[in-house]
């Protein structure tokens, strides 16, 4: 696996006018890291999900799965003990970390201790599917950083809301950081209104990157990646039917995936909106252009990536 620097070596990203267009190409020039054929599966990455509760379960099956489906080597789905069961029996490839749940039937924040050796020996870490109490979530985020070991941590839907209140610990922590706001959550993000947001989000993407000191995908109609440093990328192959419940849940999943496999920030989040966009169209051919779910992105997404690599190893 790739070794990843800590908060104190970063360097801020200079905002680029004008983004490069995420095509083929330029994923085929990025390349992606491919595991050796006599490696196992621990040479693919251990990936961590954290999330779910009572009123959205499923979200960390969505994005576990996802992050398989993107090549990692070991799944562990940290969610409440209510929800465990049925996240196991779904997903029998991961192992499961049953944690108890606050009054709102979501992972409590005292949870962090129960999740320390799974954070310090994961390569990748998600947090934030399925997790609606964002004071729960930003509590339990902040206890868990110090846990982190080099690992890629992609923040995702309830744990972005209250991110801003701890903004220093993250940038402090021994992790790369992937932020995956949709225009709302970027607008609380950044403490603007969301008119502001899609008034210039190639200029928000940006800007929250610099502030986070993180790689930051903006999704919407166009989709931006703006990395901490470097020229940011806009992909505008999305499609309405990817606007569909599970479909965020699904993307971050797969962007874990390629961390877990060794892809720094700005792969992983490339390959992943390419990969997630691909996977949508290929769907919205087959099956109607509104009308697929989310779940069914999940079988594209291995022959989307073949397909970008054209068979090519990329580096690692």
């Amino acid at each position: 696996m790739c070794a990843h620097a800590g908060g104190a070596a970063r360097r801020m990203s200079t905002p680029s006018s004008r983004p490069l267009p995420l095509d083929r190409a330029r994923l085929r020039r990025l390349g992606l890291p491919e595991p050796d054929s006599e490696g196992d599966k621990e040479d693919r990455g251990r990936v961590l999900v954290i999330g779910g509760g009572a009123a959205v379960p499923g979200a960390i099956v969505l994005s576990g799965i996802a992050a398989l489906r993107a090549g990692a080597g070991k799944l562990q789905l940290a969610t409440t003990r209510e929800s465990s069961l049925i996240a196991g029996m779904t997903v029998p490839e991961a192992m499961v970390i049953a944690l108890p749940a606050g009054r709102r039937g979501e992972i409590a924040p005292n949870a962090a201790g129960a999740l320390k050796d799974a954070v310090e020996h994961a390569h990748a870490v998600l947090v934030g599917p399925g997790m609606l109490d964002e004071h729960a979530c930003r509590q339990l985020l902040e206890r868990m950083l110090p846990a982190l070991r080099g690992a890629t941590l992609v923040i995702d839907a309830g744990a972005l809301a209250e991110l801003g209140r701890i903004r220093r610990k993250l940038r402090d922590a021994d992790a790369e950081v992937i932020l995956t706001p949709h225009a709302g959550e970027m607008a609380r993000l950044l403490g603007v209104t969301q008119a502001s947001v899609d008034a210039d989000p190639l200029g928000m993407a940006q800007r929250a990157a610099e502030e986070f000191g993180a790689t930051v995908v903006h999704k919407g109609a166009e989709t931006f990646v703006a990395p901490r440093r470097g020229a940011s990328l806009r992909y505008d192959g999305g499609t309405i039917g990817l606007a569909t419940s599970g479909s965020g849940d699904t993307l971050a999943g797969v962007v874990t995936g390629l961390a877990a496999r060794g892809a720094d920030p700005l792969r992983a989040a490339a390959w992943g909106v390419y990969v997630h966009g691909a996977a949508g169209q290929t769907l919205g051919r087959r099956v109607g252009r509104l009308g697929y779910l989310a779940r069914e992105l999940l079988d594209e997404i291995p022959a989307e990536i073949r397909r970008v690599a054209g068979g090519r190893r990329g580096s690692r």
